[in-house]
Protein backbone atom coordinates (compact mmCIF):
# COMPACT_ATOMS: atom_id res chain seq x y z
CA UNK A 1 0.00 0.00 0.00
CA UNK A 2 0.72 3.26 -0.75
CA UNK A 3 2.23 5.61 2.05
CA UNK A 4 0.07 8.51 1.04
CA UNK A 5 -3.81 7.76 0.27
CA UNK A 6 -6.85 10.36 -0.16
CA UNK A 7 -9.13 10.19 2.45
CA UNK A 8 -11.92 8.48 0.39
CA UNK A 9 -9.39 5.77 -0.36
CA UNK A 10 -8.46 5.36 3.37
CA UNK A 11 -12.29 5.32 3.99
CA UNK A 12 -12.63 2.61 1.10
CA UNK A 13 -9.35 0.14 2.22
CA UNK A 14 -9.19 1.39 5.78
CA UNK A 15 -8.50 -2.60 6.49
CA UNK A 16 -5.60 -2.37 4.39
CA UNK A 17 -4.34 0.87 5.68
CA UNK A 18 -4.51 -0.85 9.31
CA UNK A 19 -2.14 -3.63 7.93
CA UNK A 20 0.42 -1.30 6.74
CA UNK A 21 0.79 0.32 9.79
CA UNK A 22 0.65 -2.94 11.71
CA UNK A 23 4.18 -3.52 9.71
CA UNK A 24 5.30 -0.32 10.58
CA UNK A 25 4.74 1.58 7.76
CA UNK A 26 2.68 4.89 8.60
CA UNK A 27 -0.27 5.82 6.19
CA UNK A 28 -0.23 9.71 5.35
CA UNK A 29 -4.10 10.78 4.80
CA UNK A 30 -4.52 13.76 2.38
CA UNK A 31 -7.51 15.91 1.36
CA UNK A 32 -6.89 17.43 -2.33
CA UNK A 33 -3.77 16.53 -1.93
CA UNK A 34 -2.66 18.11 1.33
CA UNK A 35 -1.61 16.05 4.01
CA UNK A 36 -4.37 15.86 6.56
CA UNK A 37 -4.03 13.17 9.33
CA UNK A 38 -2.16 10.05 9.81
CA UNK A 39 -2.26 6.49 11.21
CA UNK A 40 0.59 5.42 12.97
CA UNK A 41 1.39 2.58 15.82
CA UNK A 42 -0.63 3.33 18.67
CA UNK A 43 3.58 3.29 20.79
CA UNK A 44 4.13 5.96 18.30
CA UNK A 45 1.09 7.85 18.89
CA UNK A 46 2.28 7.74 22.86
CA UNK A 47 5.68 9.15 23.00
CA UNK A 48 4.23 12.20 20.80
CA UNK A 49 2.23 12.88 23.52
CA UNK A 50 4.85 12.72 25.59
CA UNK A 51 7.06 15.14 23.80
CA UNK A 52 4.21 17.09 23.80
CA UNK A 53 3.72 16.97 27.59
CA UNK A 54 7.34 17.85 28.03
CA UNK A 55 6.92 21.34 25.94
CA UNK A 56 10.01 22.82 25.18
CA UNK A 57 12.08 22.54 28.10
CA UNK A 58 11.17 19.00 28.69
CA UNK A 59 14.94 17.65 26.95
CA UNK A 60 15.44 14.37 27.05
CA UNK A 61 14.28 13.47 30.34
CA UNK A 62 10.80 14.39 28.51
CA UNK A 63 11.02 12.05 25.92
CA UNK A 64 11.89 9.12 28.07
CA UNK A 65 8.70 9.91 30.23
CA UNK A 66 11.34 11.80 32.99
CA UNK A 67 11.36 10.42 36.59
CA UNK A 68 9.62 10.64 39.74
CA UNK A 69 9.77 14.45 40.53
CA UNK A 70 11.28 15.73 37.79
CA UNK A 71 9.14 18.27 36.76
CA UNK A 72 11.00 20.08 39.41
CA UNK A 73 14.30 19.83 37.83
CA UNK A 74 12.89 20.65 34.54
CA UNK A 75 11.17 24.26 35.63
CA UNK A 76 14.67 24.71 37.57
CA UNK A 77 16.83 24.47 34.32
CA UNK A 78 14.37 26.17 32.47
CA UNK A 79 15.32 29.06 34.67
CA UNK A 80 18.70 29.45 34.35
CA UNK A 81 19.92 32.66 32.56
CA UNK A 82 22.45 31.64 30.06
CA UNK A 83 25.35 33.54 28.44
CA UNK A 84 25.57 34.96 25.22
CA UNK A 85 26.74 32.66 22.07
CA UNK A 86 30.57 33.57 21.31
CA UNK A 87 31.71 35.10 18.38
CA UNK A 88 33.20 32.24 15.54
CA UNK A 89 36.75 34.51 15.95
CA UNK A 90 36.98 34.43 20.08
CA UNK A 91 36.54 30.79 19.42
CA UNK A 92 39.37 30.47 16.71
CA UNK A 93 41.63 32.46 19.17
CA UNK A 94 41.85 30.20 21.75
Amino acid sequence: MKTKVSAADAKAHFAECLRAVEQGRPVVITRHGKPVAALVPAEEAAQLRRLQAAGPHGGLAGIAGGWKDSDELVQQVAHIRRTRPRKAAQLASR
